[in-house]
């Protein structure tokens, strides 16, 4: 069950309790779900309980006690437990939810988190003559119109360089008819460091800007350059080749993507003492000397190595959590919170994505057909998420 059909099951459990006459509410139109909060527990919680209180005339604590049947009869949840106010807290079958997961990221693709259709929002986003405001309106529209908006850019100036080097467009520029609001006003880029962000190019000058907190300033030095894990950009981008690469190793030996369990026979954790069958060698381990080195035989930088148990159910957590960062970046104008999601599943990626090939004498079994499906998700999350950005998103590093 991944987060969007467990909102639906919500629903429906509010819909039966409706139809059952034990509460007198309209159904809502959606029923946020989110990892627990503190003193929480479980996969998700959701407060739709708290939400149709007022309107049933009941307490939360009475709501939720009502929709609590409801929810553990259903297939795929195995217990849901009410917590503080009325937050109701569900665990589910991870191994089922993990396997629907993969196949529902794979199934949408890189549009994975995105609207199934246009929600009939308009949305005027207006920026100074700024590049940061720019670049960021600009993201902001994307993953706006990603959530089902319809959304007009328009700027009090523009430079035809920032189309030129950081790809950057909007719908109008100058002075509207009739007088707009700026609503997105990130700290700019001091005028002194403006050169040293263009020279970065494209991808690292649009994430220089991006990355940080609207009011961060950027950091605008060439450190996002560099091919190295100290460098946030590269880490997501060589995560994603690393998860095409799989793709292509695979097909060298024979085997294909399929989602289900990812452990079984053949799935130790690597130690470095062999190195994947198949060619490994595109994509190789980051290093401090800035270049890929080789057959990829280890985790990045020498860290150890994370067993296969650790590192799947933190990556499956990352990928679950995609359409809620989706929405919120989107509700609050904020493609940080985007790129700060994308290295949190590049970083738990990078563990599992060793473990995904056979390695030494081992035959592709059906442990190996699953994980390369994860990987396969893991490279449609991060290519979906750097194009919102803006981002080129490459097979080969």
């Amino acid at each position: 069950m991944t987060p969007v059909e467990l909102s639906r099951t919500v629903l429906h459990a509010v819909r039966r309790a409706v139809d059952a006459g034990e509460l007198s509410v309209a159904v809502p139109t959606r029923a946020v779900v989110a990892p627990p909060g503190p003193g929480g527990c479980g996969d998700y919680a959701t407060s739709i309980a708290l939400q149709l209180a007022r309107p049933a005339g009941q307490t939360p604590v009475r709501v939720a006690e009502v929709l609590r049947p409801y929810l553990v009869g259903t297939d795929g949840i195995t217990d849901v437990v009410l917590t503080g106010p009325g937050f109701l807290n569900i665990s589910l079958d991870r191994a089922a939810a993990g396997v629907g997961l993969v196949g529902e990221i794979l199934r949408r693709g890189a549009r994975y988190g995105y609207a199934e259709q246009p929600d009939g929002r308009v949305v005027q986003l207006h920026c100074p003559r700024d590049l940061r405001a720019v670049v960021v309106a600009e993201a902001s529209a994307r993953l706006l119109r990603s959530q089902g908006a319809l959304v007009r850019v328009t700027a009090e100036g523009f430079e035809d360089v920032w189309t030129s080097v950081l790809g950057v467009t909007v719908d109008a520029v100058g002075v509207a008819p009739a007088a707009l609001p700026v609503n997105v006003r990130p700290v700019p880029v001091p005028a002194s460091e403006a050169a040293d962000l263009m020279s970065l190019g494209r991808d690292a000058g649009r994430w220089a800007l991006l990355h940080p907190a609207a009011h961060d300033r950027p950091r605008t030095g060439d450190e996002l350059l560099v091919q190295r894990e100290s460098n946030p950009l590269f880490r997501v981008r060589y995560a994603h080749a690393r998860a095409r690469a799989a793709t292509r190793n695979a097909a060298d030996l024979g085997f294909t993507a399929e989602p289900g369990p990812v452990t079984g026979s053949g799935c130790g954790t690597p130690t470095g003492s062999g190195t994947p069958a198949g060619t490994g060698s595109d994509t190789g381990t980051p290093t401090r000397s800035g270049t890929p080195a080789g057959p990829a035989t280890g985790t990045p930088a020498g860290t150890a190595p994370t067993p296969l148990a650790d590192a799947a159910p933190e990556l499956l957590a990352a990928l679950a959590d995609h359409p809620r960062v989706l929405a919120a970046a989107a509700e609050h104008r904020a493609p940080d919170r985007l790129a700060r999601h994308l290295v949190a599943v590049a970083d738990a990626a990078l563990p599992f994505l060793l473990t995904v090939l056979p390695r030494g004498g081992e035959k592709p079994s059906a442990a190996h057909r699953a994980r390369l499906a994860l990987a396969e998700a893991v490279g449609a999350v991060l290519a979906g998420g750097l194009d919102l950005l803006g981002i080129d998103a490459p097979d080969h590093l």
